[in-house]
């Protein structure tokens, strides 16, 4: 048993932090970013179970050396009456670590649903309220409003607005471009992969692990959109239409700073619009299958090992 609690410590450190800023460093996700995002899924979730595990496997320690024993053992003595003398201090604030922790995880990710819901209903209200509906584009609103801007509001009746600023300036390819991509997101379900990350990095913001996961993630999902986009559109027109995206602006139209102050229309990011354009303006060469196997390969493993230890347990 302490050969187990020992590795999942090693585990789960080296994936808090290490291998996450690795990762974010990396340039090869860029030419698989649906591998890649596959990878931050298994750090993330073998992550968290290898702490979990740690910590529930160093509390049973003072037991057996076998798990399913001990956690029977463990069991018995709580129900019976108080702990065995051979559980000291420090195995008692490890067991209590360990559902603490669980139990944080859990209402983090429970919490986050709960307020993403909440927002995403007043945006709709609010876009419903100062917008209308495209033309010939169905699922589609248009909302007045100065700057180029085009995003997607998952929900039981999913949306995707643009502004009549960037219809202005888009050519048709352009336009479609921008149609395909959004589209994508919501095909996809990539509102889902962000909320899981976002409730990791605010139950556990101060570990690379978290903060990082969150920005790369945020890129791979664009990028896995931008890829459904190029089946339709060239990469010129494509990357045109981000950069025009992500032109800044200035208006004193009291309606529009209103609207801004509303939070309706969001904020893009340079940095990933200029990772997003030079990756189609130089297209990487694809990740090789092989690579691709081998990326999946480690991301199996990273799960199945804590998953095996904490199998045991019961």
């Amino acid at each position: 048993m302490t050969g187990a609690w020992i590795g999942l410590a090693v585990l789960a450190l080296a994936l808090a932090w290490p291998v996450p800023i690795a990762l974010s460093k990396a340039e090869w996700p860029a030419r698989a970013p649906g591998t890649a995002l596959a990878l931050w899924q298994a750090v993330a979730l073998s992550g968290g179970l290898s702490m979990i595990g740690a910590l529930l496997t160093f509390g049973l320690t003072p037991f057996e050396n076998d798990l399913g024993l001990a956690s029977t053992l463990l069991s018995g003595h709580i129900l019976d009456g108080p702990i065995p003398a051979q559980a000291g201090a420090l195995q008692i604030v490890s067991l209590a670590g360990a559902v603490v922790l669980s139990v944080h995880l859990v209402l983090s990710l429970a919490t986050t649903a709960a307020n993403t819901a909440r927002e995403r209903h007043r945006h709709r209200a609010l876009v419903e309220l100062l917008s209308s509906p495209m033309h010939g584009s169905p699922g589609t609103r248009m909302l007045d409003f100065p700057a180029p801007v085009a995003y997607c509001l998952p929900g039981v009746r999913s949306i995707t607005v643009l502004t009549e600023g960037l219809v202005r300036v888009l050519d048709a390819a352009q336009l479609r471009a921008v149609l395909a991509h959004e589209r994508a997101h919501l095909r996809q379900y990539h509102h889902l992969v962000l909320l899981a990350f976002k409730a990791w990095n605010i139950a556990l913001p101060w570990f690379p692990i978290a903060n990082r996961a969150e920005k790369a993630v945020a890129l791979l999902v664009e990028m896995l959109a931008d890829d459904d986009a190029r089946r339709e559109v060239d990469d010129t027109s494509l990357a045109t239409a981000i950069a025009i995206v992500g032109s800044p602006w200035r208006d004193n139209d009291p309606a529009s700073a209103r609207i801004a102050s509303d939070e309706i229309v969001p904020e893009a990011d340079p940095e990933t619009l200029g990772a997003r354009v030079s990756r189609l303006i130089a297209p990487p060469a694809p990740l090789s299958r092989a690579a691709r196997a081998l990326v999946l390969a480690v991301g199996v493993a990273l799960v199945t090992a804590p998953v095996a230890v904490l199998v045991t347990l019961l």
